[in-house]
This record gives structure tokens, sequence and C-alpha cells, in this order.
């Protein structure tokens, strides 16, 4: 069997393989309520041979969404649809996860195809944004943001954890807080975005501090046999921005707080991005197989892996632990099922629902007629 399709367990959960459907922001919430468009998303993803299946970002406060079409955890209001969710995603055979969130000061903007644009505290689609220091984003996001005080700080901590809790409630069994990207999190931990000067701010001890203190709010009510994982922005690609042995140092305290496993992203504190080889298949891998190396913990990573050979190499060497895919899950809802005729596998069909897969083993067929393309004559 390839690699790529060997179990993974982390505390009391067990991956069916090694691949993972990204978090993937789609803008298709109502008032941060998650609709039938997530179940389909979500159920055909983990029909079609998927291990662990997140939905987007799920904000912890309203203004951590990304926009007002952003789905959202902090309103009873919002738990139907992430149960249902939830239970679509391990009916078909997957494990469901669930990434929380707070997008800072990157929040408040309008649809992609509608030219992302933060848009002014005044906005009936905007607010006031918020992050560790008064300093705008820039590029396209322009407006004041407000420093957050201590006892606001203290308040998303315990977003956190009630977020955390009404997760468990809806039956998510991975649980991912997302430090990555330029959102809060990832704010706070770069000197690009914190220019505080109290214990938030300053040295990489006290840039850490509000993740260790989100982190022991959400470990307290999430149960020890489940996942808790961080995606970290590991890198600003600035001179003057996070470093990757930053990272590297951050990774290995967050696991004294109970760090399970690290997505290693990118920090994406400024538009002022260089050197980034975005068009390199696979270019987080070797960063996050040294986190692996040098703290001892397993790790996953997204970007370019849409190659089922590339993928199966990752885990087969060892670099990687699981592989996120996601514009790849979004292009082709059954990659884990073509990945699996690619690489060999002895059964492709087992990796589908039962049911599914019954009727697609019945009779023979010509070749051709159900409706996949021939496996490449190279892919092995």
């Amino acid at each position: 069997m390839s690699s790529l399709f060997t179990p993974f367990t982390l505390k009391d959960v067990t991956l069916r393989n090694r691949i993972a459907m990204s978090p993937m922001t789609m803008y298709r919430s109502v008032d941060g309520r998650m609709t039938d468009f997530h179940v389909m998303l979500m159920g055909s993803r983990a029909a079609g041979g998927f291990g662990l299946v997140f939905p987007e970002q799920i904000a912890i406060t309203a203004d951590g969404r990304t926009s007002t079409s952003c789905a959202g955890i902090y309103d009873d209001t919002q738990l139907e649809g992430l149960s249902r969710i939830a239970g679509i995603i391990k009916d078909m055979g997957a494990v469901p996860a669930i990434q929380l969130g707070h997008t800072g000061r990157r929040g408040s903007e309008n649809k992609p195809w509608e030219g992302k644009i933060q848009l002014p505290p005044d906005d009936p689609g905007g607010w006031q944004v918020r992050g560790p220091s008064a300093i705008p984003y820039g590029g396209k996001y322009t407006y004041p943001v407000h420093e957050l005080g201590l006892d606001e700080i203290k308040g998303i901590s315990e977003a956190y954890a009630d977020a955390a809790r009404r997760a468990l409630d809806c039956g998510f069994e991975w649980l991912e807080m997302h430090f990555a990207h330029g959102y809060l999190g990832a704010s706070f931990f770069s000197p690009l975005a914190n220019q505080r000067t109290d214990q938030y701010g300053g040295s990489l001890e006290n840039r850490l501090r509000f993740h260790r203190e989100a982190m022991d709010s959400v470990r307290a009510v999430w149960p020890e046999r489940l996942p808790l994982t961080v995606r970290l922005g590991s890198d600003d690609f600035n001179e003057d921005g996070i470093q990757f042995d930053d990272a590297i140092w951050a990774i290995s305290a967050l696991k004294e707080h109970g760090l399970d496993f690290a997505d290693i992203s990118l920090g994406m504190n400024t538009d002022a991005m260089r050197d980034v080889p975005f068009d390199d298949v696979g270019f987080m891998v070797e960063r996050a197989a040294r986190v692996r190396r040098e703290v001892d913990i397993p790790v996953g990573v997204s970007w370019n892996l849409g190659i089922p050979s590339e993928a199966n190499r990752v885990i087969a060497q060892e670099l990687i632990d699981v592989v996120f895919l996601g514009r790849p899950a979004l292009a082709n809802p059954h990659w884990p099922f073509w990945a699996a005729r690619e690489l060999g596998h002895e059964d492709p069909l087992a990796l589908m629902p039962e049911d599914w897969s019954w009727w697609l083993r019945r009779r023979p067929k010509p070749e051709g007629t159900l409706g996949w393309p021939p496996v490449s004559e190279d892919a092995h």
C-alpha cells in the first residue's frame, strides 16, 4: 500500500489515511451560520476518501470573521449547521475537524470576487478591526486598527474556550487553532504587527504569550483524548518579520502547553514578502520536516501538494505526517480515490462509502464507461 493511504493515529483519533481537506473560506454563510452548501461540500469530500475534513476557519467572535458571509461559532444558533457538517463527515468515514480563529486586522472585507477590499467600520458589512497594535495591515487593508486592551485579550482567550466547548458539542474530534496568514494570532507573533511594550510585546517570549494563554484556555475544556493542533505562521518572508527559527522555538514552547500536532504555514503579516517560492511543488515540506525532527512532534503542511506521487513521497520519506489539500480538494471531490488509482492502490474503491463501492464493483464494464480517466502511464 502507498504510504499516503496508511492510517495515522493521534491521541484517540485514527485517520484512515494521511490526506486532509484543508480549511477554505467559501463566503457562503448567513449570519455566521453554515448552510446546505457546506453540508454538501464537506460530505462529498469525506465520501471521496479524505481522512480528515475541515470546513473553513470558524470565527470565535463576530468581528473575528473575514466577512459577514463567513462562518462563526459564537452563537448557539450557529451550532445546528456545524453539527450537521460534523455528522455527515463522520457518516462518510472521515474524521470531522474544526479550525477556530480570529482574523484580527485582516477582517471586515468584502468577497474576493468583489474586490477583497477592507470595508470601513461604518459600512453595513464592516466593523472596527482589532489587533495587537494600532498598525493597519496595508495594501487593501487601510482602516485604523483598535489596539486590544488587556481585558479584551483575556476575553478572546475565553472566546476560544467557549468555541471549543461548542465544537465538542457539535461532534468535532480534531481542533486546530489558526495562528497564521496575518490573522490575530499571527499578528501577535510578528514584530511587523506587534509593537506593544507590555507583557504581550517586545521579546519572542512575550509575543507568544497570547498563543499560550489561548491554548491553555482551550486545553482546559477540550478533552485530552482528542487532538489539539495549531496552524502557525512560521515565516513572514520579510527581514523584519517572523523568521523560521522563531517558529521552531514557538512550536516547542506550545508543545509544553498541550500541542499535539503542528500545521506549518506562512505568517503573511505583510504584503511586502520577498522570494516566496509559490510556484515550487511542496515548498513548505522541508520546513515542516525540520520542525518534526527538532521538536519531535507530528506535522502537516499544505501548499502545492496536489500531485499524488509527490504527496506520497513526503509521507513515505517521513518528512511530514499529514498532507493538507486546499484547492485540489475543491477541484476534485474524489482526489483520494484518483490518487489511489494513480499510485497503484490495490483497492481504490475501498476509500468510498460501502454502498457506493458496492454499486461500482458490480458487473464487468467497458473501459472508461464509469467516468474516470485511465491511469496515467507514468503514474508509478
